[in-house]
């Protein structure tokens, strides 16, 4: 057999990947560029956006889409999504409110009791869909509809408003607090703590999916569950994993609004799920799964968080960040499709 012949019937899979054929291939690289061309901009459109202070500002913002921001991409790359997830964090932050007040308990015994809920609220979701096939959209729209009704009617009916009660004098407040919404000073310069939580789930998040067997569960679930099936793999356990790990990610959110205030009014969390959807999509997780990265949800996380805290470091009117939003998500959808064109055309 002739050498050319023999390289020929060589698995490609052994041979040598250019660097830049790596970077093509990378799902994050399209709002990565979308990142450094809004850091930039405003770093010219508004005066201090670069001080350490201001930049300090961007990234609590951007935390706290980006805590969300990773489970719900994790759970796009499955190839589904959560319209629940918005009022799923209210939800957790009055579970942990009103059972520690009513019961007169330490915060903590409230925190534990809303974790155990939460959980069982997204394995519920998971649940639901793969047993009755249904698309996530109908599924995962009844939950937000039936928890948008629970979190009010609940609240009136044990508060008597439409908020909870304080609970900054009770036991264990003040630790909790320090777990969920203090802040740190790190070189002199004020970090949020939300800003370690969110950094935390990405590291977690991008080791899941590119360093264990589950990872590539949820690749091959996204990409085709009938042929991820037919293989071995367990997709009905794995979508339900999924949405629970959307789930603690609105526990670990729900926590912070509560122990940022020490009050939850019962209708936050609405809109907020198509958010952490846009973070994710911009980031490069593709709508129909299968192709994605945690890292990329933080990107799309951080995106937001420049250009919300942007436009009112730049003294611009806010309403246009709506517009500003949509654009974005155009122009990163767009240069992700690119992207992904480039990469499989080296291959």
């Amino acid at each position: 057999m002739s050498a050319a012949t023999d390289g020929e019937l060589r698995d490609e899979r052994t041979l040598r990947t250019s660097p830049l054929r790596k970077l093509l291939a990378r799902p994050e690289l399209g709002s990565v560029v979308g990142a450094l061309a809004v850091l930039v901009f405003f770093a010219l459109a508004a005066d201090g956006f670069l001080r350490a202070a201001s930049l300090s500002t961007v990234l609590y913002a951007s935390s706290t889409i980006g805590i969300m921001a990773v489970p719900v991409a994790l759970l796009m790359i499955g190839g589904e999504f959560d319209l629940s997830a918005g009022v799923l964090v209210t939800s957790s932050a009055l579970i942990s409110s009103m059972f520690s007040y009513q019961t007169t308990a330490n915060t903590w015994v409230g925190v534990g009791v809303s974790l155990l809920v939460t959980l069982a609220i997204g394995a519920f979701n998971g649940f639901v869909l793969t047993r009755t096939r249904l698309p996530s959209f109908i599924v995962t729209l009844g939950t937000f509809l039936m928890l948008t009704g629970m979190n009010l009617g609940f609240t009136k009916l044990i508060d008597g408003t439409v908020s909870t009660k304080t609970i900054a004098d009770m036991e264990g407040f003040p630790s909790a607090h320090a777990v969920f919404a203090s802040t740190l000073t790190l070189g002199g310069v004020d970090v949020r703590v939300t800003v370690l939580w969110w950094f935390a789930l990405v590291a977690l998040g991008s080791w899941i999916l590119l360093r264990t067997r589950a990872g590539n569960w949820i690749f091959a679930v996204g990409g085709n569950q009938d042929a991820a099936r037919a293989v071995g793999v367990p997709v009905a356990r794995t979508k339900i994993a999924l949405y629970t790990g959307v789930a603690f990610g609105a526990w670990v959110s729900g926590q912070h609004l509560l122990f940022s205030f020490d009050a939850v009014q019962s209708g936050e969390g609405v809109g907020n799920e198509l958010i952490y959807i846009i973070a994710a999509v911009i980031g490069g997780c593709l709508i129909t799964g299968g192709y994605g990265s945690a890292v990329g949800s933080a990107v799309g996380a951080l995106l937001f968080g420049m250009t919300s805290k942007g436009i009112v470091f730049a003294e611009w009117n806010p309403d246009w960040f709506k517009f500003f939003l949509g654009a974005m998500l155009l122009l990163a959808t767009l240069l992700n499709a690119w992207v992904r064109k480039r990469a499989e055309a080296t291959k």
